[in-house]
Order: C-alpha cells, then structure tokens, then sequence
C-alpha cells in the first residue's frame, strides 16, 4: 500500500468514527448496483439518456432517470438540455466525477483479478481426508 496516501488520508491517531463517516459517504455517493456502470458508461462517450440505457444490460428506464438525477445532485454529471426539436437532453461527468477515475480503475482491476482468482483453484487447498 502506498505510505503517502495512509500518512495523507488516516489520522494519527486514528479516528474510527471519522473514517466509517467517510466510507459511508463514499458509498453513499457512489454505491449501489448501477451509479459506477453510468459514470463508465458516459465517461466512455455515451452522453444521451439511450445510449446510456442502451450500454447498461439490466438497467430499466426508470432507475437510470432516478440514478441520474441523484448523481447529478451530488455534481458528479452535468445535464445539459440542448434546444433542438425535439429537446435534447445530454449528461458529462464533472472534474469532480473524474477524481474518483483512478478509484474506478482500481476497481475493475481487483474485479478482474478477482474473477480470475476464483477461477483459478488454490495450489494446495484439497483437503487430505484421512483413512
């Protein structure tokens, strides 16, 4: 782990409450099943309301309004109502969504390393039964 970010993020001495605090506002931010596959969705170009719900398998019409509106109270997307006929309606990520970017990245990467951990079975881990 990296000595800078511990010294940087966690107190001296540790403050427990502060840090669950802060993990729940983590989560509370960016937590549930779909706000990270939108912010990777937009931040992978689809900026429209269905090319959004189109690039999310599972996601129904009404999550993706609520998740959108939240996400953009919480100033990680910018919703920008363009005046054509029909209106058009398209979502960016904020600077502020992109600091978060090497955490997202960090996460595919253990999500990754994760499947391919569980697939791959542990050297030595039989259980000897004996007779």
């Amino acid at each position: 782990m990296n000595e800078a970010l511990i010294k940087e993020v966690l107190s001296e001495p540790r403050n427990q409450k502060e840090e669950i605090q802060a993990l729940q506002d983590t989560i509370y931010v960016i937590g549930g099943k779909w706000k990270l596959p939108i912010i990777n969705a937009i931040c992978n170009g689809n900026r429209r309301f269905r090319e959004i719900e189109r690039s999310i398998p599972g996601i129904t019409t009404r999550m993706l309004s609520r998740e959108l509106k939240d996400m953009e109270a919480n100033q990680l997307l910018k919703r920008t109502v363009i005046p054509t006929s029909p209106v058009t309606v398209e979502y960016s990520p904020t600077d502020y969504c992109h600091s978060f970017g090497d955490i997202i990245l960090q996460m595919i990467k253990w999500g990754k390393d994760h499947r391919e951990r569980l697939r791959t079975p542990l050297s030595g881990s039989a259980t000897k039964t004996s007779g």
